[in-house]
This record gives structure tokens, sequence and C-alpha cells, in this order.
């Protein structure tokens, strides 16, 4: 039988924090010349998530910075969580907009724009681990899967994985949002969840 999410998420969180430095830089590095890959013709509007620093996230500010530079017309969103009600309030990333950890040490928007899911083009997706299918594991909060939900059908959900995939993770379930790609150092996998 293949593990089940709590064993993937475990052994993926330990193997990401064991990371040395130099290793991560470099993975980062790759990711960031897999995302130039990406068609950003017909995008507008990019969710992008801000790594959790103590769990070794990708780095997304890369990512950031290449895309302002590159592609200054986009516009970037960021979002706050509320870990109560496991909602996401979504805000436009201009230069006004303050940024602070939260007391999980996540970075989120203080003040700014609000943007709601249905005006998203395209989401850059956190994750631990994901299989052949596209299905992910997260923290396990389903914060990310109540967000995805609420985008449009035709929003591309882009995981972003230090890791190449399992074959399978057993236990999704209906309300798991599949992915539409995911990108490793290595490669870009595309998947049919349409």
């Amino acid at each position: 039988m293949s593990p089940l999410k709590k064993d993937i998420r475990r052994e993926y969180l330990q193997q990401r924090i064991a990371m040395s430095l130099e290793k991560a830089t470099m993975l980062n590095a790759r990711l960031l010349e897999q995302c130039k890959q990406l068609d950003y013709t017909n995008v507008q509007y990019i969710h992008i998530f801000l790594p959790i620093s103590g769990k070794l996230e990708a780095d997304t500010y890369g990512i950031v910075q290449w895309l302002r530079e590159t592609l200054p017309q986009l516009h970037l969103v960021i979002s706050r969580s509320d870990l109560s009600s496991g909602e996401m309030l979504h805000y436009l990333w201009e230069e006004s907009t303050e940024i602070a950890s939260n007391h999980f040490g996540i970075p989120e928007p203080v003040n700014g724009r609000l943007i709601t899911p249905d005006q998203l083009d395209l989401i850059f997706v956190p994750l631990l681990a994901f299989d052949e299918r596209g299905h992910r594991v997260g923290y396990g909060k389903g914060m990310y899967d109540l967000f995805l939900s609420q985008c449009r059908p035709s929003a591309q959900k882009v995981g972003l994985s230090f890791f190449e995939p399992v074959p399978v993770i057993e236990d999704t379930y209906d309300g798991d949002v599949a992915l539409d790609i995911v990108l490793t150092p290595d490669h870009i996998y595309h998947f049919t969840t349409k």
C-alpha cells in the first residue's frame, strides 16, 4: 500500500529541513529557470506564496524579482490566512503593501487592495510532495484546497517542488484540488485535471 498523506508530509518535511543551504540555493535557481519556461501570454494576475523560511519552502522571492523585471505588466497577488476560519484573503502586492510575519512565521500582507480568487489567472502553490496524478500534500490545513476551489477552472494551478513525484497519494478526497502543472528543478509535469 502507498504511504498516506501524514507519512508523506512527515518524510518530505524532514528531507527539506535537513537540506543544506547550498543545495536549497541551487534547487531554487533551477526552479526559477523552470518558471521562465511557463507561458504567461494570457496571464494578468499571478498569485504567489511567500516562503516560510523555517520550513525551507521554495524561495519565491527570486521568481517575484524575475516577473517584475521581465513582465512588469503582470499583477502579483499575495494572501493572508485566517487560521480560525480556514479562509485566505488575497491582496494586490503593490509598493505600498506592508508585509509582516504572522505568529507561525508566514509572511503576509498587512494592508492592500483585495483581489477575489476568480480574478487570478495563475496560482503558484506551495507543497511538500505531489504524485503522478497532480495531487499534492501540503501542511494538512486544507486552506489551499478551499482557495483553489474558489478560482476559475481555467486558472492554472502550478506547484513548486524540490522533489520528484511519489507514485500515488492514496488518501485523496473530493475536496482535494489537483494541480495543472508542477515544476521541479529537473522537470515540468503537466496534468489533465479539467
